[in-house]
């Protein structure tokens, strides 16, 4: 660093003094600004950059620029010794204490956000993304009714913002305890980033404890499930969602695939038959699904589907909010309480249709996709049926147990 005092007589005041300036140049790089203090030009020695004479005015003015340059010499040191980019802005706003602004944690997150959009079908799906937009916003009207700002440099987010982030989803945006949850999981992923860019010095969820609730998933019961199929509906509109969603419970796709669903997913199984072979779109994991009957029949009444033919589709799946919709219309006509969607679909398949009727957990598992068996292990927990079923069989033995001990103690 090389440091040199000017006075800019350029920029001399009415009284004829002109401003004293501190020069900084860094490896060919140039910055200067006004150092507030006024000398007139024949007091100034340009070359060496003080002022002339032993009166008071040159004392003062010398002793002040010995002074900045420590200053200066010393701010140097502090950014080499932090390893930090040395130029002569840099330099300068240290003394001027001007901070350095830094990330700041929305800036973050939409570029993140960014980075998932572009990789849409690639790596994330749009459920995905649309979370993540979603978490975005809860964040930045966190922020904004929290702090009264619309963003916060990363450095400022500690474990106070968390536990204060979780209380605002709860209350503020009624949010349930697993939703909330998820959302503070969006927000923690963009914290990973900003500790692993060095950006973030300690972890805000070091103590924090991720912790979700389980849940009571409902499904349709045989009786419900058989309401719905033999129900007639009087627009086409309904009887198709109908068609749909009772596809889904026969197969067990979530909405995402059941959309994409083509001809290229049916196959020819090891036994002979028809089954459904497709990557979900959330997880990316193989789902192989043998074809009953009434699915079957489904994607046969739709074959010559305009919509089909024209998308090259194997079902007229209508947008999720759509279909939505229109189950309520359909539970309502069916007289059914539950608040039936389609992802309610899923949960029939993996209860009432299959594990209900004696399907092994782990063929379940297959079929729905899931990495891990524990995962379809929340689905047996409500098959109260199969454990009757169970004990059933558990109480006959030992009827005829104690029957053959009766019978001893008779003879």
């Amino acid at each position: 660093m090389h440091l040199s005092f000017q006075l800019k007589n350029s920029k001399a005041d009415e009284s004829g003094k002109a401003p004293i300036y501190a020069r900084i140049t860094i490896n060919g790089l140039r910055t200067e600004f006004s150092l507030k203090r006024y000398l007139l030009p024949e007091k100034w020695v340009s070359g060496a950059g003080v002022a002339k004479g032993t009166n008071e005015e040159s004392k003062t003015i010398n002793a002040f620029l010995s002074t900045v340059r420590l200053k200066l010499g010393e701010h140097y040191r502090v950014l080499m010794e932090a390893n930090k980019p040395i130029t002569p802005e840099t330099v300068k706003n240290a003394y001027l204490g001007i901070l350095e602004k830094g990330k700041t944690i929305i800036d973050v997150f939409r570029y993140h956000n960014s980075q998932v959009k572009e990789l849409l079908d690639k790596d994330f799906s749009f459920g995905t993304y649309e979370r993540y937009c979603t978490a975005l916003s809860h964040t930045q009207e966190f922020i904004q009714w929290k702090y009264k700002v619309s963003d916060l440099e990363i450095r400022q987010i500690n474990y106070e913002f968390i536990t204060e982030f979780e209380y605002y989803l709860k209350t503020v945006r009624k949010c349930s305890h697993n939703t909330a949850i998820k959302y503070i999981t969006n927000f923690k992923k963009i914290i990973r980033i900003c500790i692993g860019n060095g950006w973030l010095e300690r972890d805000p969820f070091t103590n924090y404890k991720i912790t979700s609730r389980e849940v009571e998933r409902e499904c349709l019961s045989e009786a419900e499930l058989d309401a719905v199929a033999s129900r007639e509906f009087p627009t086409q509109r309904l009887e198709q969602v109908r068609d749909i969603f009772l596809f889904c419970c026969f197969t067990g796709l979530a909405y995402s695939d059941v959309k994409k669903l083509s001809k290229d997913h049916i196959i020819m199984g090891i036994d002979g038959e028809k089954w459904i072979r497709i990557n979900r779109t959330k997880t990316d994991t193989r789902s192989s699904i043998p074809l009953l009957p009434i699915p079957s029949g489904i994607i046969d009444k739709y074959a010559t589907n305009p919509k089909c033919k024209a998308e090259d589709r194997l079902l007229p799946v209508l947008t999720n909010q759509k279909m939505n919709g229109y189950l309520k219309e359909i539970a309502d006509l069916c007289g059914i309480a539950k608040n039936i969607t389609s992802h309610l679909a899923r949960h029939t398949f993996a209860t009432t249709v299959t594990l209900t009727n004696g399907v092994p957990l782990e063929s379940v598992s297959k079929m729905l996709g899931h990495k891990s068996v524990r995962t379809t292990q929340h689905y047996a927990k409500i098959v109260d049926r199969k454990v009757s079923d169970d004990m059933q069989l558990l109480k006959a033995k030992f009827s005829t147990k104690s029957s053959e001990i009766a019978l001893k103690k008779v003879s």
